[in-house]
């Protein structure tokens, strides 16, 4: 008989994990779950299509319009309790001033549009790999805030009966105001509760402040929620309490981001690799870069 040899099998080295995703690849919910390089045709189309959604389930709410006033009044109630109720006073003063509640006005009814796709563009050009957590903050804060609608009802000050609030819109024939005036009819009155323009502008301020590296755009992010939150309120649009509602609802978006991809998204990697480069074991070890 010949001498039979045998080859030894060689063993890995202890403390050298096995490279199972760099030969089978991330199963499909990692992949969901980490930081991708957005695409633009992709995001334009989500967000075109979920604030046509937002709108469309929003204005077809039932305008409870008893139901509404009903709460209106006990939050004023609730208010006057509290020794807080500041809004009448707020209104009457800013209102004395043409010029500012003028210019309130066009604040209201625009820059929480302006702003909010402005970082949004920002996010994507300079934080592509913050981008997707930031903005499911932003979706989940807006889509909780729907259900708050549906569940409560609630005039703004401006439509309370008997009150004496100014209704700065219609007193100063704002121009594009959905609050009241001839685009009233396009938007639900009777959904005060949560307020999103407190929810996306303190949205906008904590990123501004997260990413932000010049201390006085950091500063400006801080302003801005705040400034939004004196608006809402001379205006007579919202109450004070509305403003928690929207805090509420965007810690529940950052809740929700924060178990999805397991850190808040300023955590996250500032950059991302491009899912075209090739694989992982050709490229240096340190693919991300943080701020």
């Amino acid at each position: 008989m010949g001498e039979t040899s045998v080859t030894p099998v060689e063993r890995p080295e202890k403390g050298v994990p096995y490279p199972v995703t760099a030969e089978t690849g991330p199963t499909f919910l990692r992949r969901l779950r980490s930081p991708r390089r957005p695409r633009l045709w992709f995001e334009i189309l989500l967000i075109a299509v979920s604030y046509w959604t937002y709108s469309l389930i929003r204005n077809a709410v039932p305008e409870q319009r008893t139901e509404a006033l009903h709460n209106a009044d006990w939050i004023w109630r609730m208010e006057h309790h509290l020794g807080m109720a500041v809004e009448e006073s707020v209104n009457h003063v800013v209102n004395s001033a043409t010029w500012l509640i003028i210019g309130m006005n066009y604040y209201y009814a625009t820059l929480h549009f302006i702003i909010t796709l402005g970082v949004l563009v920002w996010l994507y050009r300079s934080h592509p790999g913050r981008y997707a957590a930031t903005r499911l903050v932003l979706f989940a804060t807006t889509g909780v805030a729907l259900v708050g609608y549906y569940l409560y009802p609630l005039a703004p000050p401006r439509l309370m009966t008997g009150g004496h609030f100014v209704d700065t819109v219609m007193v100063h024939q704002t121009w594009g105001s959905m609050a009241s005036g001839d685009l009233k009819h396009m938007s639900n009155q009777y959904a005060a509760m949560p307020s999103m323009h407190i929810g996306w502008s303190l949205w906008c301020g904590l990123t501004i402040f997260a990413l932000a590296k010049l201390p006085w755009v950091r500063v400006l992010g801080l302003l801005y929620p705040a400034a939004t939150l004196v608006v809402i309120v001379a205006t007579a649009n919202h109450f004070w309490l509305d403003a928690v509602g929207g805090i509420l609802c965007l810690t529940f978006g950052f809740t929700v981001a924060r178990t999805w991809y397991g850190t808040l998204p300023h955590a996250l990697p500032r950059k991302v690799q491009d899912r075209r480069l090739p694989s992982s074991r050709h490229l240096p070890q340190r693919l991300d870069e943080r701020v």
